[in-house]
């Protein structure tokens, strides 16, 4: 779902010192966006739950990560596949950490969970159009956009898995068909981009928001045991495998730059 058109002319327009900071949408980046959310998902059970980390130990750790991370993402001047995506598992991960905190350590409910991060999703989008005129991701060229895009990305992923855990746990009872109706939705939307013209801005930030409760419920199916209408495949195996294709399609990247959407200028 590219939205480049939609902004190409006036991105010519702006002077900056700095090229765009996130990769284009290719089938690549949807490919690993979903194996992050899921990584996030069996990751976080795996330190919380198999290494006795507990949640606000797994939360520290991870939220050192991911600082060190986005200080390395903040610093770069374009984008750069490994440390861009190093970002988004570690912020894939921080996300879920926060909902399953709040819900499981604090007694909250994913109802409200979800009704909250769903407040505060809209409110990054509404400061940051406010503020900037634009949600594309062809525009983040600024530190002030990138801080809004990043802002906005860990209120999705928050959502995203409050949002997932509630359809699987407390409405339909299956993560199976949790997969199966969020990857429904991310069909619906791609289909109303390309044969209705959804707005390409709109298609994409939509698409962007399921694929987080799309990826926990993945890996929540894939971990669950058989009983519980799971494929009982363990946190190990399931971050283990996945981590290795976001790596080589990671690598892969790197070396085409088949994602990058404005070229060095120095290149």
């Amino acid at each position: 779902m590219s939205e480049q058109a939609v902004t190409s002319a006036s991105t010519g327009r702006v002077a900056r010192t700095m090229l765009n900071k996130v990769p284009e949408a290719t089938i690549y980046f949807w490919v690993i966006k979903i194996l992050a959310t899921t990584v996030g998902e069996t990751i976080s059970d795996y330190f919380n739950t198999t290494l006795n980390f507990g949640l606000v130990g797994t939360f520290a750790l991870m939220a050192s990560l991911l600082v060190v991370a986005l200080a390395l993402q903040f610093r770069s001047r374009r984008y750069i596949p490994g440390v861009y995506w190093l970002s988004v598992v570690l912020i894939s991960v921080v996300g879920t950490l926060i909902t399953d905190y709040l819900h499981d350590d604090r007694g909250i409910g994913l109802r409200p969970l979800t009704a909250v991060f769903s407040v505060a999703l809209l409110v990054s989008f509404g400061v940051w159009y406010a503020s900037e005129k634009t949600l594309s991701i062809h525009s983040i060229y600024t530190t002030k956009r990138e801080t809004f895009y990043w802002t906005t990305i860990l209120c999705s992923f928050a959502l995203g898995t409050a949002a997932g855990d509630l359809l699987g746990e407390d409405y339909i009872h299956s993560y199976g068909k949790a997969v199966l109706i969020f990857s429904g939705i991310i069909a619906a939307v791609t289909v109303a981009h390309f044969v209705v013209k959804l707005n390409a801005i709109l298609a994409f930030w939509l698409a962007y928001i399921v694929t987080r409760p799309l990826g926990a419920s993945i890996g929540d199916f894939v971990s669950t045991p058989k009983d519980e209408g799971g494929l009982n495949v363990g946190t190990t195996v399931i971050s283990a495998v996945f981590l290795v294709v976001i790596i080589a399609l990671v690598t892969f990247l790197t070396r085409t730059e088949a994602d990058v959407t404005e070229k060095r200028l120095d290149a």
